[in-house]
């Protein structure tokens, strides 16, 4: 996972405009000669999407007067914010101290130190997580080091393991009435592990934290040598501490960590009595909220935030809700456009209708967006019977044949009833379905997603150096690049049938394939096999893609569905042609003056048959010496062609035009289609469980330890990326990533060996 360290919170002040409320919860702030720090702090407290808290900030003694003028100072920003000095006593004292100077509305406590941070919804969701579990006596998040070491840190709670090390910071949303009954941290003594003790007390008591699997905490590491000084010189004392405690603790606690695999059928809770719903102040913006699955790095996600980074945010206020459990390696970037909740990550899946209405109420949301969203359209129906007057759009990629009965595109016509508007990537899909599901065609637009030109620019880029950063001699070859996830979607064997009919034909050719997926093996196996390993060369998954297109003479697609392939609208802006399969709207944006379209003969519901014809083989071959007969015209022409119709402004320009339309003039007949109905909501949820387990995009730390505790056992390959249900399945992968084994399972002799197998 890339993640961006420098993207701290609290940087600005950033809060929105809420009705006023008595305080929930109380934010205490331990404070001693940190002038450096205290401003970030409190400015990633104020801007908490869950405003409904006092900041006591508790001075313990501290001397310098730069630190107490910030102080001063910090203490001025907002009315929220209460300053207590005492004597010096230690981080213990001084939260308890805060503790008791909380005011009798608030409920829980969130201990968080003057040079740490949260993020912005942090607050929120751990209210959420504490609310609908009454037992749990506190809750967190995994948590982000930064400072002088940057990692990520997510670890399975387990009260044997915490017992003898501590995994756990002091920024946790703590009950109130969980605190006083430990009676709080207690220990007067300096730097001898109080949070440790503190959790170690909760346990004995019977309380259970809940694990919230996304990055809402940062821990400051300084590493001082003072600091160091002392955990050494009171390292004795500690261990004595805790082990006492740990002596306590009669019975160990189960956790409650998310994401969550159980859920009760037929269990959809709409609304919570006992949440509280900040409203925020109304605007005359566009409120939207956006249902998706994830925000991983797949064309379709980063459409979204293509589209995210160009709304005006003047005109518009957008919420982002995710359903799919991952890792979500794109959600920092999500983040800087939109504020972003993912439901999988800190409550139960029979809260989840609950929290989309109080999301509605909350952010007063004037309109709803939904795309390759499962639970989000098994939503709409209840939604519109809800709010008739929120009007609702989709926008859908491509249909699949191969997945429902059409995909997401067969989801938004079983809705059609109650979307007002769809949008698609290309007019094929328009036309499927308008003429076979059965849409109105006034209620869908094609939209094209476009490309950045500034971003995919050739000038920017020297080739030369590009050819020795990867390390490839072409000896005045052609350079054909593959770029995409090696998966049963982009057909990487019918790629090997082409690339072995090409280099029989040619030998000024140099294939470059870039991506990673569950066939690359098998790919790479092949290669090997047929003894064309001089001829191809596999670059992995590469993060700079223009710099593949850059050294590319053309790009091949033969994938067997695509709605309109991003990798074709990059490479055309790089000023490289493509040759790509006839499906999903290609043919609207690769035209003969830019590359060759080529008739797809494999129907989508054979996705799985590797048994390719020749004459669709043959095609390709034809296709790629037409190009390279004519390669610098078409060349010429790629990027103009870009620059003309499909450029990113364009893209935003468009969707601005569609979402205004929809928002200033919804569809008054979709009202009435409306159904107060919760069992596409159950169905779907229900689902989740399966995607959840089996999906190798899926954050493996969570489905690892989920698999163990659901089923008692769980068989993962070494680099966590499936999951096994047998260790005869596992060995047999183990077996086929060695070479040695590949070629023994395709040697003449073994292929021999099965046939006199079968027929004993």
């Amino acid at each position: 996972m890339n993640f961006d360290y420098s993207l701290e919170p609290g940087r600005k002040l950033e809060a929105a405009d809420y009705k006023k409320h008595y305080p929930l919860v109380s934010v205490i702030v331990p404070f001693y000669n940190d002038e450096k720090y205290i401003e970030q702090s409190v400015l990633c407290i104020l801007n908490q999407t869950f405003p409904y808290f006092e900041i006591l900030i508790i001075d313990d003694g501290s001397k310098d007067k730069k630190s107490l003028n910030k102080l001063d100072e910090v203490s001025k920003l907002d009315n929220r914010i209460k300053v207590f000095h005492k004597k010096n006593e230690g981080l213990a004292a001084t939260r308890d101290y805060g503790a008791s100077k909380s005011c009798d509305t608030s409920k829980y406590f969130l201990f968080i130190d003057s040079d740490d941070l949260i993020e912005k919804t942090y607050l929120e969701c751990a209210y959420w997580a504490l609310e609908t579990n009454s037992n749990a006596g506190w809750a967190y998040s995994d948590s982000v080091g930064f400072g002088t070491k940057n990692y990520l840190w997510n670890k399975w709670f387990d009260t044997k393991k915490e017992k003898k090390v501590n995994e756990l910071l002091s920024l946790s949303l703590v009950r109130k009435e969980a605190y006083y009954s430990v009676n709080g941290y207690e220990l007067r003594e300096k730097a001898v592990n109080e949070d440790w003790n503190f959790w170690l007390k909760l346990i004995s008591k019977g309380y259970y934290p809940i694990h919230m699997s996304f990055y809402g905490q940062w821990y400051r590491r300084k590493d001082t040598g003072s600091e160091l000084t002392k955990s050494l010189q009171n390292r004795k004392r500690s261990l004595e501490i805790i082990r006492n405690t740990s002596k306590k603790i009669k019975k160990g606690v189960e956790a409650i960590q998310f994401p969550m695999l159980s859920y009760e059928k037929n269990t959809i809770l709409e609304k919570i009595e006992n949440i509280i719903v900040p409203k925020k102040k109304k605007n005359n913006k566009i409120n939207l909220l956006m249902f998706i699955p994830w925000m991983v790095t797949g064309g379709a996600d980063f459409f979204n935030l293509d589209l995210l980074k160009r709304l005006n945010k003047e005109e518009y206020d957008i919420t982002i809700l995710s359903s799919v459990p991952n890792n979500n390696s794109l959600r920092q970037k999500f983040e800087k456009y939109a504020t972003v909740y993912d439901l999988t990550s800190f409550i139960e899946r029979k809260y989840w209708l609950s929290f989309v209405n109080y999301i509605i109420e909350k952010n007063n949301i004037n309109m709803i967006f939904c795309t390759n969203s499962m639970f989000g359209y098994s939503c709409l129906n209840y939604l519109k019977a809800c709010y008739p007057d929120i009007p609702i759009f989709d926008y859908v990629h491509m249909e699949e044949w191969y997945y429902r009965d059409g995909g997401y595109a067969r989801m938004s016509s079983n809705y059609k009833n109650v979307i007002d508007k769809t949008l698609v990537c290309n007019k094929g899909t328009e036309k499927v379905i308008s003429e076979i599901m059965g849409k109105k065609k006034s209620e869908i637009s094609t939209v094209y997603i476009g490309v950045d030109p500034e971003k995919f620019n050739p000038e920017k880029y020297d080739k030369n150096e590009l050819l020795e950063k990867y390390n490839i001699n072409n000896k005045n070859k052609y350079i054909i690049s593959y770029i995409c996830r090696i998966s049963s979607q982009k057909r990487p064997f019918l790629l090997f049938e082409i690339m072995c009919k090409v280099l029989k034909k040619r030998n000024d050719i140099l294939f470059v394939i870039a991506g990673d997926g569950e066939m690359l093996s098998a790919l790479k196996s092949k290669v090997d096999n047929e003894g064309i390993s001089d001829s191809v060369i596999f670059l992995g998954n590469v993060k700079n893609t223009m710099e593949v297109y850059k050294i590319s003479d053309l790009t091949l697609n033969c994938s067997i569905k695509e709605g309109l392939a991003l990798t074709s609208y990059e490479s055309l802006s790089m000023g490289v042609p493509v040759v790509s399969a006839d499906v999903g709207g290609q043919k609207e944006l690769i035209d003969d003056s830019v590359g060759v379209i080529v008739p797809c003969l494999q129907k989508e519901t054979d996705i799985n048959d590797y048994d390719y014809s020749e004459e669709e083989v043959n095609n390709y071959v034809l296709a790629i010496d037409k190009i390279i007969a004519n390669i610098e015209n078409y060349k010429n022409n790629s990027r103009e062609r870009i620059i003309k119709k499909f450029t990113l402004d364009k893209m935003a320009l468009n969707m601005d035009k569609e979402i205004k339309n929809v928002f200033s003039n919804p569809n008054k007949e979709k009202i009435k289609y409306g159904l107060k109905l919760s069992e596409d909501i159950q169905h779907q949820l229900l689902n989740i469980e399966e995607e959840f387990l089996y999906d190798t995009e899926t954050d493996i730390y969570l489905v690892r330890e989920y698999h163990k505790k659901v089923y008692g056992r769980y068989y993962i390959d070494k680099n966590g990326k499936n999951i096994f249900n047998s260790k005869k399945e596992l060995l047999r992968d183990k077996l086929w990533q060695m070479p040695i084994w590949r070629k023994f399972v395709n040697s003449k002799f073994w292929i021999l060996l099965k046939k006199v197998i079968k027929r004993k």
